[in-house]
């Protein structure tokens, strides 16, 4: 009999962690059969990721996950996870289905617990009442996951989480993908390149969190040709194209829009850069990784540590457009440069973030709170 999993998400759009939840779903396969919720009830496009076979349901009336604290609310959340083998909960736009375990755990399915990162209002600074909320709810989840090094010495001194109950599972592709022949049809405005021409590729929520249009400024001072598409979705897309008409280069900006299967596109871009104010461990960061790229990112959550040794100096050490402009132009002009560690990083990816070895260890925790060990390996 298939294991029966509710998952609780702040949204089901295809962001970070929703390509995660959909890709451990993909690769449980027959295992597993799953319940999907959203607080946001009309973003689910990440459920178009979902293969074809794999068992799923979207709720159609769940308990609100948010709301002002409140008791029945937590009830209601609380007897609606009864019916499940296990809870899987989503940052903090799902932290209440936690709260609903603390305030009525009795005849609970085990909780596991994801925090992947943080949205523009603690991109800065993290807020003190989530924080203490966090500390209240948190100790009726079985386990709290994090991606990266830096969130989950959050966890140990913001969130005072005992050690033994918190896991670091870093996030992984299927970096064997990522060596194929890249789709030109995919991206038509890079099927032709002007001499010395760089595409740089960015790969991002269009959020103000991932502050797009300062990615735009600093390209506008390149002293190469460029182009810079942009791939993803949401409110900052206006944004973006404004930055661009302000700077002067907007025909050498491209908005794609969302596209799936990024393996087949990544590798058209020569460099890949990001301007977040915030991130842990960016999933897209390991696939340009992964497709043989150079990164400029700002040196926020875990990119310095997940790229090769090489990259590490082309992360500046302060968010400026100055700096990002500055390493996105000695890419720009050195090509050996970019080769040389676009194929360093591809090895790193391969050791370290392969899609295997995080799938291994989601299996093997999700297994042990249940304690059902093996029934999704």
């Amino acid at each position: 009999m298939s294991i029966h999993i509710l998952h609780l998400h702040s949204t089901f759009n295809l962001g970070g962690k929703e390509a995660r939840a959909v890709r451990l779903m993909n690769a449980f396969g027959d295992k597993a059969r799953h319940t999907i919720v959203s607080a946001m009830p009309d973003q689910l496009a990440a459920r178009d990721a979902i293969a074809k076979g794999v068992k799923y349901e979207i709720a159609l009336d769940p308990p609100p996950l948010s709301g002002r604290p409140s008791v029945k609310r937590y009830e209601a959340i609380a007897r609606y996870m009864r019916r499940f083998d296990l809870v899987l909960t989503y940052n903090w736009g799902a932290i209440d289905g936690v709260m609903a375990a603390r305030v009525f755990g009795k005849d609970l399915p085990p909780i596991v617990h994801h925090e992947d990162g943080f949205n523009q209002d603690e991109a800065q600074r993290l807020n003190p009442v989530r924080n203490m909320y966090r500390r209240i709810a948190l100790p009726a989840a079985n386990a709290l996951i994090v991606p990266s090094e830096k969130l989950q010495q959050i966890a140990l001194t913001q969130w005072r989480q005992p050690p033994e109950r918190l896991r670091r599972i870093p996030n992984g592709v299927q970096t064997a993908l990522y060596a194929g022949k890249p789709d030109p049809r995919l991206i038509p405005a890079l099927q032709k390149r002007r001499a010395g021409e760089v595409f740089i590729g960015s790969v991002a929520g269009l959020r103000p969190v991932k502050d797009l249009p300062m990615l735009v400024r600093a390209c506008a001072g390149l002293n190469s040709r460029f182009k810079l598409v942009i791939v993803g979705e949401g409110p900052e897309h206006q944004a973006i194209l404004d930055a661009a008409e302000a700077m002067g280069i907007e025909d050498n900006v491209i908005l794609t829009g969302f596209l799936p299967e990024p393996h087949k596109y990544m590798g058209l871009f020569d460099i890949f850069a990001l301007s977040s104010k915030s991130e842990q461990a960016p999933i897209s960061v390991i696939e340009a990784m992964a497709a043989g790229l150079p990164v400029v990112a700002p040196n926020v959550g875990d990119i310095s540590a997940m790229v090769c040794e090489y990259n590490r100096r082309y992360i500046p050490p302060e968010r400026t457009e100055v700096l990002l402009r500055d390493r996105l132009d000695i890419f720009a002009q050195h090509a050996d440069l970019r080769q040389y560690i676009g194929a360093a990083n591809r090895e790193r990816a391969r050791a370290l973030y392969d899609e295997s070895e995080m799938v291994s260890a989601y299996a093997r925790l999700y297994g042990e709170a249940m304690g059902r060990p093996g029934a999704l390996g």
